[in-house]
This record gives C-alpha cells, sequence and structure tokens, in this order.
C-alpha cells in the first residue's frame, strides 16, 4: 500500500465512495480507510454495490492482508465470509489500528453481516465518523462500539459526508435526478462520440441502477438511441420521451427493448413514480428540466473540435461535489443558491 498522501483518512474515504455514487442503489455510497499506528494508510475501501460487502469490510480485508501477509482473502467478495475468517484469525493484528468512515458502521444483521459488530471484535479502538445513519434498522453502530470501549468521533468532515449521502436521503421520500451530459474542452456537445470508452462504461452502470431515463425527443429522432445499459450486461431503465409531438419512428431502437416501458409525454409529472432518475441531454433538456434536476454529472473529454452546439443556454454556477480524472474528466455538481 503506498502510503504517501496530502488527504486526510477522511478526505480518502469520501474520495473512494465517490467513485460509486448511485452504482449501490438503493444503498448509500460509503468509503473507509484503516490507518496504521503510525497515521500510516493501510487500506481504503468502498461499498461497490448492493448487497455486497460494505466499505469497512473491504477495508479490513485489505488492512489484514498488509499486516499478516494472509493473501487467501485478497479476491474475495462474500461478506460473510471476510467477517467469518477475520474473527477468526485476526491474531490482535489490528489493536493499532484506527479507522475513518463516511457513515456510522451498521449495527444490524441485513444482507450482510454488522460492520459495527466486527470492527468492535477485531479490537479497533478508534473511529472517526462523518455521518450518523439516517437509516433507523441499520443506526446505533457508533453507540453500540462507545459501549465496547472505542473511541468514536461524529461529525469529522461532516457537510462532505452529508452530500455524499444526499442522494440515499432524498430517495427514501421522493425520486432523486441528475442530468447527464458529455462536451469536449471547447464546450461542443455534437458531432459524434465524444467521451471515452470507461466514460461511456460509467454511464451504462448509471443507466443499469436507474428505474427512468428522460430524454427530449429531438434527441430520439436525431441519435435514434437504444437507451440501454449493454456495456454492464445490466437492466434498460424505463424511458420517458419529454414531447409535444407523439408520433416517432417505431423502428428506433429503444422502442424495441425486452421490459421496457416507454412513455412520450409533454410533462414530468412521470418522474415522481420513480426512485432514481437520469436526465440525458443537451441544452434545451437542461433548461427544460431545471426545477427537478438534483445533481448534475459532466464528462469532460480532453479534445478541441468535432461539434457546433453547445450547451451555454444560460448563465449558470454549479458547486463541484467531487472531480475525477480518469480518460476524461467527471465532475459530479449541483446548482449553486
Amino acid at each position: 500500500m503506498n502510503t504517501a498522501s496530502n488527504l486526510s483518512p477522511m478526505d480518502l474515504a469520501l474520495g473512494a465512495a465517490w467513485e460509486y455514487q448511485l452504482l449501490t442503489f438503493p444503498n448509500p455510497a460509503v468509503g473507509a480507510v484503516c490507518i496504521g499506528k503510525h497515521g500510516e494508510i493501510l487500506s481504503v475501501g468502498a461499498h461497490k454495490k448492493a448487497g455486497g460487502p460494505h466499505a469497512e469490510v473491504y477495508a479490513l480485508r485489505d488492512a489484514y492482508i498488509h499486516l499478516s501477509g494472509d493473501t487467501a482473502l485478497q479476491d474475495c467478495d462474500d461478506s460473510a465470509l471476510i467477517h467469518t475468517y477475520l474473527r477468526e484469525k485476526h491474531n490482535s493484528c489490528f489493536k493499532f489500528v484506527s479507522m475513518a468512515v463516511t457513515l456510522e458502521p451498521c449495527a444490524h444483521q441485513g444482507k450482510t453481516p454488522s460492520c459495527a459488530r466486527l470492527i468492535r471484535d477485531l479490537g479497533i479502538k478508534k473511529i472517526s465518523i462523518a455521518s450518523k445513519d439516517p437509516n433507523s434498522m441499520a443506526a446505533g453502530g457508533s453507540l453500540l462500539l462507545e459501549e465496547a470501549g472505542v473511541e468514536c468521533t461524529v461529525g469529522v468532515l461532516e457537510a462532505q459526508g452529508a452530500t455524499l449521502l444526499a442522494p440515499f436521503v432524498a430517495w427514501q421520500t421522493k425520486p432523486f435526478v441528475f442530468f447527464k451530459w458529455a462536451q469536449r474542452l471547447d464546450g461542443t456537445v455534437d458531432g459524434g462520440i465524444i467521451s471515452s470508452s470507461v466514460s461511456r462504461e460509467h454511464v451504462h452502470q448509471l443507466r443499469d441502477k436507474c428505474d427512468l431515463l428522460v430524454i427530449g425527443g429531438n434527441t430520439v429522432r436525431t441519435d435514434r438511441p437504444t437507451l440501454d445499459a449493454r456495456r454492464v450486461n445490466g437492466k434498460a431503465p424505463d424511458v420517458l420521451i419529454y414531447s409535444r409531438e407523439t408520433n416517432f419512428d417505431p423502428s428506433i431502437p429503444l422502442f424495441d427493448v425486452a421490459k421496457r416501458r416507454v412513455f412520450i409525454e409533454s410533462t414530468l409529472e412521470r418522474i415522481r413514480e420513480y426512485s432514481l432518475v437520469m436526465i440525458e441531454g443537451g441544452a434545451a433538456m437542461m433548461e427544460a428540466t431545471r426545477e427537478v434536476c438534483d445533481w448534475y454529472v459532466c464528462y469532460i473529454a480532453p479534445k478541441v473540435g468535432g461539434g457546433l452546439a453547445t450547451i451555454d443556454h444560460r448563465q449558470e454556477d454549479f458547486e463541484v461535489m467531487s472531480a475525477r480524472i480518469q480518460e476524461d474528466i467527471i465532475l459530479w455538481m449541483k446548482r449553486k443558491g
């Protein structure tokens, strides 16, 4: 593990969680870090998908491998197996380890065992937590740990933790809606494929988790899209074509996707029936959906030329919540004010 970093452990945990933002639906995105005796970073983990190991479990698994040299769990994604193995084999190797976690470790046994009980049983004595768990069924991990003598500091980078958690909190009571677009460095959004294959795969991962995708009628007629998640062998969301005109060529591929409902409507009321909603489009769609969008995700490709249209429909200031560089720059944003 490379221990060199200018970021705090909680910053690292937040960054790890953002890599899987919305991909854990209906679970929250969570990150965790294990810190060694001298402040060195032993491991960084993130919750990757609902039903899979929690962030703490991945971080503890990798810290154990680093400390013990035992690689038996190296490729293991079975949460219950990791819990059991660490309890049986840890040999007190965690006694000088502390943790930073973006969300209070779960206290209950759900699809996976309790993380708070695992942390307690491994002998960890100090943990920093950004946010308390808003889910009453899973909450109480910090109290369980404190009663066992673990020093818990809650509210570390609390605002950043709350922002990370915002989609999970929202979809308990209402739809969470985000707008996606791709552009080049010169701001152009037309003229063929813009983003990298890695970014397009990420879009398909998001589609796989969404239950509704909203797109404008002009885009459907011009691009004739499929709007599925084939790059990740995922499910295709239902589609709302936001259009006053209802006459579309039925041979457009999006109409021929199994187990999908397609709505052609002149209002956005349909969104109310769904939990996680993705909107794709350009300037007109951004303006038309402004009042229903919670967040925005933009893929900026390191290229210029090849297009003419931009998305500069109006003056808009965004707050960047997360910026990640792969082959493109991926920005998660919300409107300021």
